[in-house]
């Protein structure tokens, strides 16, 4: 019987690395949650590595009352956005792969353009133009602007996944008699699920994480997002309230950690399954 190998220095090594690399991901986390849980006399700067002498969940309970309503708003933000994106998103990479036409691939290239425009740059003419149309300010000016900044990146994943489509199979449904519209809707549309949970994640959590849109198109905390309401929370007054800060930032951080343990292995899939041509 031949005995177990003993782990080589590259495994050892490795591992080291890997350990290395949790302790620097999690010290953030152990500040955020250790502070949550201080008094305004404990929460110091020079304590920040110290457990509670005392600890406290009013901090919990003052950042939920705070971001309660964020929340709520972020939601009917994000999930409205993510899905139209998605669509559009979809229906661009199905044309400009499987459903070709003069021009295609400047089209394709114009598209792509627009995720290499820093948001920075744009933000006061799509001031002046939100302005100009009274489009108003609040979440469905945000929906707009998340669905159509999210439109590049939905574009590229989507065509990328249906170039390993075979063209056998969009040549049999043509064959069939199926136009563009059923081909994509009953062929193509119902094995995107890969594509679409990749899409959604990142759309999701793009919009979520969003604060320079929600600054200057939310309308204020009152009626913005989530991350309008945690920078006021944050800053709201003279002497910063620093459990209630990080409470706040791990209450706000919720829906998107749950959001990748939950759907974290299909992400994951679904770029592997457009990264080979099939």
């Amino acid at each position: 019987m031949r005995a177990p190998r003993r782990p080589g220095w590259g495994q050892s090594v490795r591992f080291i690395l890997l350990l290395a690399s949790v302790i620097l991901v999690l010290i953030p986390v152990y500040v955020l949650l250790v502070t949550s849980f201080k008094g305004s006399a404990d929460a110091d700067p020079s304590r920040t590595w110290y457990l509670p002498e005392v600890w406290v969940a009013k901090n919990w309970a003052n950042a939920w009352n705070q971001l309660s309503g964020g929340l709520l708003r972020s939601l009917a933000l994000v999930i409205p956005s993510s899905i139209i994106s998605a669509m559009l998103g979809s229906a661009n990479g199905f044309v400009l792969s499987k459903w070709r036409f003069p021009g295609a691939n400047v089209v394709f290239t114009l598209i792509l353009f627009g995720m290499f425009i820093p948001y920075q740059a744009v933000m006061i003419p799509l001031m002046r133009l939100v302005t100009s149309v009274d489009l108003g300010f609040g979440i469905h000016t945000l929906i707009l602007m998340h669905v159509v900044y999210g439109i590049p990146i939905t574009t590229l994943i989507f065509r990328n996944y249906y170039e390993t489509i075979p063209n056998e199979l969009i040549e049999a449904a043509r064959v069939d008699g199926a136009g563009m519209l059923r081909t994509y809707g009953s062929v193509v549309l119902p094995i995107s699920v890969p594509s679409f949970v990749v899409v959604l994640i990142w759309q999701f959590t793009s919009a979520w994480n969003d604060f320079l849109f929600a600054l200057f198109f939310g309308g204020g905390a009152q009626s913005g997002p989530v991350t309008l309401a945690l920078n006021n929370l944050a800053h709201g007054s003279i002497l910063a309230d620093y459990g209630a800060s990080m409470s706040g930032a791990l209450i706000a951080s919720v829906p998107t950690l749950a959001v990748y343990i939950l759907l974290g292995k299909y992400f994951v899939g679904g770029l592997m399954a457009g990264s080979v041509k099939g």
